[in-house]
């Protein structure tokens, strides 16, 4: 028996493919589910595969946070706050600095932290009709954690536009932009991530680890001081009184009445 609740995990001819678990709720992210995965790709670095394939059940592959964790996020205090952010960091610059090669295999939305999930890897394989947006700024959240990775992906003034704008844009759009490798049809999703890999696992292992560990030395650093930068900028939002109105807002199912427009920033 599995012991995640909110992935599968299948191996074959050196590939681990980790799928988010949870279709009914678009695989969204709740702290279990950030866990798991955290837990799953120190499985993968140990373990014999040589590639691995990140992807979602259902018709999305991350949705985002899960709308039961933000209801408690208000409640919240600072400290619980600041592990949450920890842990989302976490799992983010695990895939960034993973040592051998990530293809997420974008089956559908990858929104917030989900876009993250999905960009972040060495390669990004998307279906025609899945959209990607750092939607964090609609609810009065900072999507900060993020940030340092998206700049040196897209440059600073595309990361501008993606994250003060929170505008959600097609499978194309992404490519342009430098985020997408390659939009596939949907029934070749998996066996064209499956074929990426099986190419990549003709290369020199070691040479490939090489690869990455240089590029995570070069970026370490600077990362380490933005991240952290990140966690508390993350964590000092959450109690904001525009982020608890742009929660009950979107939960609410109506336009936010931002209290900052009324108070000095």
């Amino acid at each position: 028996m599995s012991r995640f609740k909110h992935l599968l995990i299948h191996s074959e001819c050196g590939i681990q493919t980790i799928t988010l678990n949870r279709p009914h709720k678009r695989n969204a992210l709740n702290p279990e589910l950030i866990e798991e995965l955290t837990m799953a790709l120190y499985d993968a670095e140990n373990c014999e595969c040589g590639v691995v394939i990140l992807t979602g059940a259902g018709s999305a592959f991350c949705a985002g946070l899960d709308l039961e964790h933000l209801q408690t996020l208000e409640a919240h205090s600072h400290e619980e706050n600041r592990r949450d952010s920890e842990s989302v960091a976490r799992v983010l610059r695990t895939l960034y600095d993973f040592p051998k090669p990530v293809i997420a295999a974008v089956n559908g939305p990858a929104i917030a932290g989900g876009m993250g999930l999905a960009t972040i890897p060495d390669f990004t394989l998307a279906v025609p009709e899945a959209k990607f947006g750092f939607t964090e700024v609609r609810i009065g959240f900072v999507p900060a954690i993020v940030a340092s990775f998206l700049l040196r992906q897209i440059g600073e003034k595309h990361t501008r536009e993606l994250l003060l704008t929170g505008k959600v844009i097609k499978a194309q759009d992404a490519m342009d932009l430098g985020l997408v490798t390659q939009i596939v049809p949907p029934d070749d999703l998996l066996q064209s991530a499956q074929a990426l890999a099986q190419f990549l696992l003709q290369n020199s292992p070691q040479a490939m680890m090489a690869v990455k560990r240089l590029l995570a030395k070069h970026a370490r650093r600077r990362l380490d001081e933005e991240i952290e930068d990140a966690i508390l900028a993350n964590a000092t939002q959450r109690s904001t009184e525009d982020f608890k109105e742009g929660v009950r807002a979107f939960l609410e199912h109506r336009r936010a009445e931002w209290p900052s427009l009324h108070s000095k920033v």
